[in-house]
Order: structure tokens, then C-alpha cells, then sequence
């Protein structure tokens, strides 16, 4: 275990804690663990209590769904630029005066095409302590959430035997459970507006976690004012107007009139709309979670994850439109899009508590948390039931830490339509799927009506971990059925219950094409750059946009592996261009996902070769796992928006911990500048530094 500590942005982590009780408090964790003589993932000294309660006793309750409202109800209404309009700030966060709005003001930070694509829909939520959920709404009926009764208040559990949990050690949107999902299509813009309502108190936070946030729409193809970066974080009494414009990418430059039916939206009336772009490039599965600098992992794992589906022409959410367009996948019939009705967002997570039950981590273990108890869509081990037909799953791995490698307990096959969001060129059948890194997201379907009414099925998770560095071996399915794992996230996690006949014929299919990747052999690459994610890292500047810790990031084998500073340009695209890049695993003993923020990217070839890729990762991806000692070529596009982006370890526990760059497409035409001014966020205002250091081959 590590002790050494950083420093960061407004010295966040020493308004927490003093540096000697941080010592101290690692030390008397890691003595009190070997002395009860236990070896547990969470470095705690117990495993987390259950009070009685046994797993599969509770249904998995489906995501709660946003409320999609107009514009015009949002006061204020939103606009182009931050909106600075002032207001008293709270003696706890330094007091005088600060602005409404956290977004950096000005217009580098304006919304890029807001006039183009002006929102057409707002979705509002508060990020706030665990409370009561009084208002939920699963979008389905009750007997597609397993009889759970939306109308009754659902108090903020793991279990309902569990406790309770608290204010400060659960933070999440609106503050309750389940988690929240968005739903949009192409072509119509939503304003997400993001309010801070956690404690101005930066100590009440149940021992982890921060109270400034930024919200990052995982792997969103829009302007870097609505991405998230780490630095352009907000404040208690603050919000936050992100723009999400849900385009193709291309849409400057291919099928910009708008003629090819493939890429389109659905519209009200079970027709579609065209939009420009290439539809090789249509997304559908993503989420949103925060990117505070230095404390991602700790803010995750309090609950600030969510999902948000993205409907198309191609993929409308409706598997009985017979258009030629669309391609019919799990889903239902009533609406024009986006039914719910055998298309589940599945939210696996592992979580440890406290002797009394509430949220537990481990803030000294810079190698990586992990947690005792597997849950799904923040249920302990619950269970799921399903009509005898098929559905859709979309799997994110919401974990700080952790990898799963998912099989069903029968060995019976599932196929996989699509990884990190993007639909694959043709569906990969596998009886389990392979190690899934945090942040990826797998599509698969499972057809449940081979099995009879009665039957039950579980989801096994094969991969066991030692520590939070890297999976330490993947179980045969017999072994992990059999418990022999010390690893307790090892094991069934999610139980199907196969209840009845479908009253309607299922009539969804999995075609065997869906989406090809787009041809690139026509656009030429601009340059090659390498990355180097390792151990090791040194620090190379001071100040509030840096920090020291164990892990860092080589860039083009120049110099040494670098802590983070969201200061440093590390590299520089130019708009409208493409790159190849290789990223490397520095060292065996650890594994990396590594995610690039901006647009999805084609695996070019793995460890050197391109024989090495395997079918479900010949689509588009925007995590790409390193593997001990592995690399993966890549090659990307920087084209349509402009700023200031990131690319980092998705193992937040090492991101937060140095393993993580600035880059930025900043070329576009005005109002950009060469390179961009660093946001500095304080609640009495955002003000710009140039950068810290710019690396010799960035530009």
C-alpha cells in the first residue's frame, strides 16, 4: 500500500484531512487488518455485515427515468455563455460573491453550435445526500420490474434489510435510487442542467468524497464546455448548463444534406427524421458520471453514475418498425422509440459498508478499491424477472476498480451486440463474454425462451481479483459455481426468474449486420503518437492544476512518466485530422483501461498485430484495456468540436492518482486560441491560467 499524497486543485484533499492523520489512518487501517488475520479486497478489517439479510431475496429494480421537460420551464433560462449573474457564496466556501453558473465564463467556454443546434428538451437534476425516492418511474409497467411497485417511497437501501444510508456517504442524482437514466435521439439537443445541492461543509462527506463536481457525458461527440473535464468543475449552489447536441460525427463533412435514411432519428409518429453524419458512427449506450480532478473514483463510488440511452433510426427502441432502416433489436412496441419494456440497463458496482452498515472506502489504497458485495443497479444481489423471450441488456461495469468477466450459470450462449455503446458490424455469440473493463459497456441479447416457466438462470461473475491493480485469474464456470474463490465478487450476482409466456409474440430479431465500421482509407493519417501508462511518475510543475502519485503517463517516449497536471497539453490534434496512436502498458503487474475522451476510435491492432484483435472489439470503442504488458494501436479522428479533452486510466483509483493527460483540438477557427488558457475553479468565480507546460511533440 502507497502513502505517499498529492496536492490539487484548491488544495481540496488538505481541506479534507491534515497530512499526519492521513498517515496515521492508513497505518492503524493496515494494523487493524492484520491483526483480525483477514485478507479481504477492501483492505477493510471485516467484511461488510449483511444483518441477516440472504441474496436473491430483493427484485432489481429498473433505472428511474429523467424526465424530459420543455426548455422553457428552466429559470433561468439557460444560454450561450455561462451565465455570471452573482449571488451571496456561503462563509464555508470562502464567502462575498461568485456566479450562478460554475461553467468558466466567456467565449472559450460558450456552448459550441449553440445556435446551430439550440436544446430542444431539458432534463434538471439536483446532485445531492441520499434521501427518499417518492417520484419513480421506470417507464414500464410493473410487471416488467418484477412487481416493484413504483408508487411507494423507496428509501435509499442496498437491501431492504440493509440499512439506511446517510446523507453524506451516498451522493447521488436527486439523491435516491435506483439510478437515473436519459433518453434522447439524434437530432434533438438537450440542456442537461446539473444543480450542486451537496453539504457546503467539504468535511461532510462521510470520510470520501468531494463536494465540487463535473459531469462528464461518457463518450459524448460535443464540445469540451460540455464533456466534463476534470478542471471545469462547480460548486455547492452552483449549476452546471451542459449541452449535449446528439450529432453524428461527420456532420460537417459527410452527408451533410441530410439524404441517407441510415442515419436518422426516430420521430412521434413511428417515422423518421434524417440528420447529417455518417451512420457508420451512430452511438447507443453511454453514461454519465462525475470527473472532479483527483477524486473520480471516490465520487463514483458515492453514486454519481448514471445512464443514458441514444435512439436512432438504426436503433429506435421499437423492434417492430419494419422500415428497412431499423434493425429491430429487444426492445417493445407501444411507442414510436425508446421502449423499455426487454431493453435493461444493467449498473454492476461493487460496494463495501461499515460495521454499521453505511458506504465504506478505501481512500488509502492507491493501487485500486475493491469492494465485497456485488450490486446491480445499486441492489445487493437481487433478482430479475423475465417473460420467455429475448432482451437486451446493457451492461456498464460502474466499478472504481474492478473488472467482471460475465457468464451465464447454464454455459447457455449470449450474444453480444455492442461494445462501449456502439453497435458491432455483425453480433459475437459467446457463452461468456470477455473481461470487462470499468467504464466499458457490453450489449448483449439473451433469449430466455429456451428455458420453461418456472426456471432460473443466474449472471456469474468469473473474474477474480487479489487487488485492484489487475484480475488475478479468470475461473472456470464450474470453479466460480463451486465457490472456490477467496474473492467474495466472485459468483452468481444476478438471478433471473423466468416467470411467463410473452402476452405478444416477440418480435425483435439480431441481424447479422448491424453497423460496419466507417471506410477510413480515404483519410489520411496526420501523425502517430505513444503513450506510455505506467508506474513510477514523477512531477514536473507545481501549482493547483497538479498533483503526485504513484501512476503516470509517458507521452512519445520522450522524458519521464508524468503525474497529472490538467495544466500540461500532452498533445495538441489538429481539427479536422486523423491520428494513429498506440498506447502501452508500462509494466505487467498491473492492467489499465484506458479512456480517450471526444470520439470513438478503431482497434487497429493488439500487441502489434492486428490478428490479435478479437470480433467484439472490431467495432468502434472508447475504453481500450491494456492487458499486463500489452498495447493497443488505434486510430481516431479530431473533427466537428473544439477544446480542452482528456484521455486517462478508467481505473479511477490510478487516475485520480496521476494517470491522466490533457489534450485538446483547439485549431477550429475563432474563438479558439493555440494553446487554451487552463480554467481555475473557485466559488467565487472561474479565472484562466496559460498552461503549465506544453510537451515538445504535443503541438
Amino acid at each position: 500500500m502507497h502513502f505517499a499524497w498529492k496536492q490539487q486543485s484548491g488544495s481540496a484533499k488538505a481541506r479534507l484531512f491534515g497530512t499526519g492523520a492521513i498517515f496515521a489512518a492508513g497505518a492503524l487501517l493496515a494494523t487493524s487488518a492484520l491483526a483480525a488475520g483477514v485478507s479481504i479486497p477492501t483492505g477493510a478489517a471485516q467484511p461488510s455485515p449483511m444483518f441477516g439479510v440472504q441474496n436473491f431475496t430483493q427484485p432489481m429494480p429498473r433505472f428511474d427515468v429523467l424526465e424530459r421537460k420543455a426548455v422553457s420551464t428552466l429559470d433561468p433560462a439557460p444560454t450561450e455563455q455561462a451565465n455570471t449573474t452573482q449571488q451571496a457564496v456561503d462563509p464555508l466556501l470562502g464567502g462575498g460573491f461568485g456566479p450562478i453558473e460554475g461553467r468558466p465564463p466567456g467565449p472559450l467556454w460558450a456552448h459550441q453550435g449553440w445556435s446551430r443546434f439550440p436544446p430542444k428538451v431539458a432534463v434538471e437534476v439536483d446532485m445531492r445526500g441520499a434521501t427518499v425516492n417518492t417520484v419513480y418511474n421506470p417507464a414500464v409497467d410493473s410487471s416488467l420490474n418484477s412487481n416493484i411497485d413504483p408508487t411507494q417511497p423507496i428509501p435509499l437501501k442496498f437491501h431492504p434489510g440493509l440499512p439506511t444510508q446517510d446523507e453524506f456517504h451516498v451522493w447521488t442524482l436527486n439523491g435516491t435510487i435506483p439510478p437515473k437514466l436519459v433518453q434522447g435521439r439524434y437530432g434533438e439537443p438537450i440542456l442537461f442542467r446539473e444543480h450542486n445541492k451537496l453539504p457546503v461543509d467539504p468535511k461532510a462527506n462521510g470520510g470520501f468524497g468531494i463536494h465540487s463536481i463535473s459531469t462528464h457525458e461518457h463518450n459524448g461527440h460535443h464540445g469540451a464546455e460540455n464533456d466534463g473535464f476534470t478542471g471545469a468543475y462547480f460548486f455547492p449552489n452552483e449549476f452546471y448548463d451542459y449541452h449535449w447536441p446528439i450529432v453524428l460525427a461527420g456532420l460537417n463533412s459527410i452527408n451533410t444534406n441530410a439524404t441517407d435514411p441510415k442515419a436518422s432519428s426516430p420521430d412521434d409518429s413511428f417515422g423518421l427524421v434524417n440528420v447529417p453524419g455518417d451512420w457508420h458512427e451512430t452511438m447507443s449506450t453511454h453514461w454519465f458520471h462525475d470527473h472532479m480532478f483527483s477524486f473520480t473514483s471516490q465520487n463514483v463510488y458515492k453514486g454519481m453514475a448514471a445512464m443514458f440511452n441514444i435512439y436512432s433510426g438504426l436503433d429506435r427502441g421499437n423492434e417492430a418498425v419494419d422500415d428497412g432502416v431499423n434493425l429491430r433489436l429487444p426492445s417493445g412496441t407501444t411507442k414510436s422509440w425508446g421502449n423499455l419494456d426487454y431493453d435493461v440497463n444493467l449498473m454492476l458496482a461493487d460496494k463495501a459498508w461499515d460495521a454499521e452498515g453505511q458506504l465504506w472506502f478505501n481512500i488509502f489504497d492507491f493501487d485500486g478499491f475493491l469492494g465485497d458485495r456485488m450490486t446491480v443497479n445499486l441492489a445487493d444481489h437481487p433478482y430479475f424477472e423475465v417473460e420467455r423471450r429475448k432482451y437486451r441488456f446493457r451492461i456498464l461495469n460502474a466499478s472504481v476498480s474492478r473488472f467482471f468477466k460475465v457468464a451465464l450459470s447454464d454455459n447457455s450462449t449470449m450474444v453480444q451486440i455492442a461494445n462501449d455503446g456502439n453497435l458491432l458490424p455483425s453480433p459475437v455469440p459467446l457463452n461468456a463474454l470477455d473481461e470487462q473493463g470499468i467504464a466499458e459497456r457490453y450489449d448483449i441479447v439473451i433469449d430466455f425462451s429456451r428455458y420453461n416457466v418456472g426456471d432460473k438462470v443466474y449472471m456469474v461473475n468469473l473474474c477474480e481479483h487479489q487487488n485492484g491493480k489487475k484480475p488475478s485469474k479468470d475461473l472456470s464456470l464450474a470453479d466460480a459455481l463451486a465457490g472456490k474463490s477467496a474473492d467474495p465478487a466472485v459468483g452468481k450476482f444476478l438471478e433471473f426468474r423466468i416467470v411467463r409466456d410473452p402476452a405478444q409474440p416477440d418480435q425483435s430479431q439480431v441481424p447479422a449486420v448491424m453497423i460496419p465500421n466507417p471506410d477510413l482509407s480515404k483519410v489520411l493519417v496526420s501523425r502517430t503518437r505513444t503513450f506510455e501508462f505506467g508506474a513510477g511518475g514523477t512531477q514536473t510543475t507545481t501549482g493547483q492544476t497538479s498533483f503526485n502519485g504513484p501512476w503516470g503517463v509517458k507521452t512519445d517516449n520522450q522524458g519521464a512518466m508524468l503525474n497529472a497536471d490538467y495544466g500540461r497539453v500532452s498533445a495538441a490534434p489538429k481539427y479536422g485530422t486523423r491520428e494513429i496512436w498506440t498506447i502501452k502498458n508500462g509494466g505487467g503487474g498491473w492492467d489499465h483501461p484506458i479512456h480517450i475522451h471526444f470520439e470513438e476510435g478503431q482497434i487497429l491492432a493488439r500487441d502489434g498485430s492486428s490478428a490479435n484483435v478479437p470480433a467484439w472489439e472490431k467495432g468502434r470503442k472508447d475504453v481500450y484495456r491494456l492487458r499486463p504488458g500489452g498495447s493497443v494501436t488505434l486510430t481516431m479522428q479530431f473533427r466537428d468540436w473544439g477544446g480542452t479533452f482528456m484521455e486517462h486510466c478508467h481505473n479511477t483509483v490510478h487516475e485520480d492518482n496521476a494517470m491522466l493527460i490533457r489534450g485538446e483540438i483547439d485549431d477550429g477557427g475563432a474563438p479558439f486560441m493555440r494553446p487554451l488558457p487552463t480554467p481555475i475553479a473557485t466559488p467565487q468565480g472561474v479565472t484562466f491560467l496559460p498552461p503549465d507546460e506544453i510537451l515538445p511533440t504535443a503541438l
